[in-house]
């Protein structure tokens, strides 16, 4: 680097001293070794899932040509393999990111290979689901043997696939409830890795996949009593803003809040849908009061609530109530329209009204804090909703088109003047 050519020259100047100049060598000699690390995990996971694709492709291009016997050795070499790299690294290279995650990744792909020609040189009947379940249980104690962050980023998206095969469509929505002692299951490495590497990209990675991994399947939970699963997605979005505000996911950068982008943008979409009439009317029609208050449905969205609330409770406590932080607060709203939009779709004007005026409350942050994201965001949202009722109201075009090219002003006004502003500064 640049700045460790001038050290000598400063040096000798008297500008610095010797020993500060050895500090600085020392700390840009880590921040290389830390850079080349971090290529040799990333190339070493990817080296293993290669490797394992191509074995499998290998195989599967010679597999008609083969007896029973030489298609279960082929079927269980690899798999073994796997195994005895896994034994090696922990007894050997344990200390080593680069080594545990290609080892646990080439083990993962492995095992399922084994599972699905084990299935179908010995004829086995089966469903997707029950590969995936079997699958994955056996992966699980991997993740914790080789602390392994990559496989356990694949072991969600397997539960994921299984919960979405299990819960939605022809399948018993029952099944699904497998998923959420699968999710339980992997809290723990979870917590491990919030606790020793907080701000490593594996540990961004989670944040993304595990609440994304909710929003996929709360839904299968849903069964007779499927309305009352609205209340239960804004809580938990309100949940998830609530949590990226906790102080260890406050500090981290914007792109990593996985679950305030999450919160946020779910929110959004949700005030979005909901402030069409239509929607209003088939609460109206589908509603069905019989057993709610026993219902998985209902259930879910209270505990939700309550986490929500708690979590609201706890954080006013030690900060003041202000209007910078709205979205918080719509999931108590909605449950008021939800009540109130079972006889009558009054609630719609109000979930519009909600929804312009988060969006002006975004632009206000954003000119506040001097941050084009957001007031661009904010922008965006009161743009949608000028859109939604593009679709939904009997306005002439010529009143349409003027609200838009109001809109696109408001656009080049703002930014531009903001834009201005940073360059007096």
């Amino acid at each position: 680097m640049s700045i460790l050519k001038e050290l000598e020259e400063l040096t000798n100047a008297n500008i610095i001293s010797q020993e500060t100049a050895d500090k600085i060598t020392d700390f840009y000699d880590s921040k290389k070794s830390f850079s080349y690390n971090k290529l040799f995990i990333i190339f070493g996971i990817l080296g293993a899932i290669l490797v394992g694709l191509g074995i499998i492709l290998i195989i599967a291009h010679n597999w008609d040509n083969l007896s029973r016997q030489i298609k279960t050795t082929f079927a269980l070499a690899p798999m073994i393999i796997g195994q005895i790299i896994a034994a090696y690294v922990i007894l050997k290279k344990y200390k080593s990111t680069a080594w545990t995650e290609s080892s646990s990744i080439f083990l993962f792909f492995t095992v399922g290979a084994a599972i699905s020609l084990i299935s179908q040189i010995y004829n086995m009947p089966g469903e997707l689901s029950s590969f995936i379940l079997l699958w994955m249980l056996l992966i699980l104690p991997i993740i914790y043997l080789l602390k392994s962050s990559a496989t356990s980023l694949l072991y969600l998206i397997g539960i994921t696939t299984y919960a979405v095969e299990t819960g939605y469509g022809f399948h018993n929505t029952e099944e699904s409830i497998t998923y959420w002692l699968l999710l339980i299951a992997i809290l723990p490495y979870y917590y491990m890795l919030y606790k020793n590497k907080p701000t490593s990209n594996f540990m961004t990675f989670h944040n993304w996949l595990i609440p994304g991994t909710l929003i996929i399947t709360l839904g299968t939970i849903a069964n007779n009593n499927e309305e009352l699963m609205y209340i239960a997605y804004f809580s938990l979005f309100a949940l998830y803003l609530l949590i990226g505000n906790l102080k260890s996911f406050k500090s981290m950068k914007f792109i990593n809040q996985g679950y305030h982008i999450l919160g946020s943008l779910g929110t959004v979409f949700l005030l979005l849908l909901m402030s069409f009439n239509w929607f209003w009317e088939d609460i109206n029609d589908k509603t069905n009061f019989n057993y709610v208050f026993t219902s998985a449905e209902f259930i879910t969205a209270t505990i939700i609530t309550i986490l929500a609330t708690i979590l609201l409770v706890y954080q006013r406590k030690k900060e003041p109530l202000t209007i910078d932080r709205p979205y918080e607060y719509v999931y108590l709203l909605f449950i008021i329209f939800f009540i109130v939009g079972i006889s009558t779709t009054i609630p719609v004007i109000f979930i519009n009204i909600l929804a312009f005026a988060l969006g002006v409350l975004t632009i206000r942050k954003g000119a506040k804090k001097d941050h084009l994201g957001l007031l661009n965001y904010g922008l965006l949202l009161i743009t949608a909703l000028i859109t939604c009722r593009f679709f939904d109201t009997d306005l002439n075009f010529i009143f349409r088109g003027l609200m838009f090219i109001t809109v696109g002003i408001g656009f080049f006004i703002t930014n531009y003047k903001m834009l201005k502003k940073r360059q007096k500064k």
